[in-house]
């Protein structure tokens, strides 16, 4: 990691410690875990925050800021955001973002078609910095793998706009193809 992602990411924990701002995001922590409740058959669920609610702290390279829970247990699969560098930090529980370990550029062939390396993130905020928040660069490949047990709460910071947001996957259906979404359309709330 360099001087200047560690000092991007240093800025932006100190962010979600403040007082307000934790105590902001836990009502959208709650809204997003009762509809992973109400959706049995989803892996994960996610809300956007509102930029506001950092009151102007945040860098200026920062366009978005998300709410995820995974699933217990799940293995949501590959994707890459081709438009965002996604810095991402364990808000609750434990969890597995995996991501490519040489990043090529290249289109995957399937999961199956990655050299995955691991980086268990937990939500100790007394754990050193790399073991709390990751940082996956624009195309990079990763998937989040949650062990059994209890969901994991992370939020996530892009460098584009919420509803410019594309996540890319492989396609099942046709090798070397991919299956691009914006999350805003495809919330699972809609």
């Amino acid at each position: 990691m360099t001087a200047e992602e560690r000092s991007l990411l240093q800025k932006l924990d100190r962010i979600l410690q403040f007082e307000d701002v934790h105590a902001q995001i836990r009502p959208i922590v709650e809204r997003v875990r009762a509809e992973l409740a109400r959706k049995q058959d989803a892996l994960m669920a996610w809300e956007p925050i509102t930029l506001t609610l950092f009151k102007g702290a945040l860098p200026a390279v920062i366009r978005s800021s998300w709410v995820f829970i995974l699933r217990a247990g799940a293995n949501t699969g590959a994707e890459r955001h081709s438009n965002s560098h996604q810095r991402m930090m364990s808000f609750e529980g434990t969890g597995d973002m995996q991501t490519e370990a040489e990043p090529t550029g290249r289109s995957a062939q399937g999961s199956s078609a990655i050299v995955w390396q691991s980086h268990i993130l937990v939500s100790d905020p007394a754990a050193a910095l790399e073991r709390r928040w990751i940082s996956i660069p624009q195309n990079v490949w990763h998937r989040p793998v949650i062990p059994k047990g209890a969901d994991w709460v992370v939020v996530s910071f892009h460098t584009v706009p919420a509803e410019e947001l594309i996540e890319e996957r492989p396609s099942n259906s046709d090798a070397g193809t991919m299956k691009r979404m914006l999350y805003l359309a495809s919330n699972p709330k809609s």
